[in-house]
């Protein structure tokens, strides 16, 4: 199958050399010159524009930093049109930004008169599931769309979900990352906690992991250095998934919850603590060293 897909970082990067290695013909593109060197390293077609990894495309995949970012690939901006023009009716479109649910189904609508299908499907799993094919997809929109996604999704990962219709995705990956960012919180100040009083961090971990404290942050991705060699505390908190894409979600979080009067308040403490972190310029950080905030200075 022919393949466009656009945004190459770190979570687009992986996910496209996925789709790659199973056979598909992937043509990409990222504004990064980094990103498409990259990956054109590891034999995938490097575009030379967004507009140009449509050519025979019979799905478009995007993923995106934010909602005005998909909204102007999709919908144009500043007076130049979007690819929905270009994209041929009968394509499929897969969304995995994590953006509000709003643009979403602005953009499916926008496509829908088109004759261009589109779905939001986000993910969770980070970047060592991209690599290792094994992400969780959020889909929103038609169950019929979502099967027509499901051989292209299998590739690049190991759970699909149908959570509704256009925008449905989205909601869900807001829920899980504002929860996500709460027990991340929850759990570096339970191992600071610990340290002060002398405990060793990785007997401490491996209590609470098999105890009623036991959590995915526990179990994948501890936030201290040295306890788990794989995850980014222990490599300088470097690639993850940075503090200010965390903020950004615990901010459309509260967007939403504001929206539907939906009660967050740990998620609004959650969103402040981040906003905090960033500020202190940990910004570029995995979201994992928030751990930062209730260490001691010298830490």
């Amino acid at each position: 199958m022919k393949i466009a897909f656009i945004g190459l970082g770190n979570m687009g990067g992986p996910m496209a050399l996925n789709l790659h290695k199973a056979g598909h013909a992937v043509s990409a593109f990222d504004l990064s010159a980094d990103a498409c060197k990259k990956l054109g390293a590891d034999g995938v077609a490097i575009a030379k524009s967004a507009a140009d990894t449509l050519t025979g495309a019979e799905v478009v995949i995007s993923m995106l930093p934010a909602s005005q970012h998909v909204e102007a690939l999709y919908l144009g901006s500043d007076g130049k049109p979007g690819l929905l023009e270009s994209i041929p009716a009968g394509t499929l479109v897969i969304d995995s930004s994590t953006i509000a649910a709003a643009t979403s189904r602005k953009v499916a609508e926008a496509g829908a008169k088109r004759g261009v299908a589109v779905i939001d499907a986000p993910v969770s799993g980070g970047t060592g599931g991209a690599i290792a094919g094994t992400l969780t997809f959020m889909v929103g929109g038609s169950e019929a769309d979502l099967e027509r996604a499901r051989p292209v999704l299998e590739k690049m990962g190991a759970n699909i979900f149908h959570a509704g219709g256009a925008g449905a995705g989205q909601t869900a990956k807001i829920c899980n990352n504002m929860l996500l960012g709460i027990l991340m919180i929850g759990t570096s100040e339970a191992i600071a906690l610990g340290v002060a009083n002398g405990l060793d961090p990785k007997v401490l971990s491996e209590i609470m992991r098999r105890s009623s404290g036991g959590n995915w942050a526990l179990e994948k991705y501890n936030p201290l250095p040295g306890v788990m060699e794989a995850a980014p505390a222990s490599k300088g908190y470097a690639g993850g998934f940075g503090t200010d894409l965390m903020l950004k979600d615990l901010g459309l979080a509260q967007e939403n919850a504001a929206a539907v009067r939906a009660a967050t308040p740990l998620g609004g403490l959650a969103r402040n603590l981040y906003a905090a972190h960033s500020l202190a310029g940990h910004g570029a950080l995995d979201f994992s060293s928030v751990i930062k905030l209730v260490q001691p200075k010298s830490t």
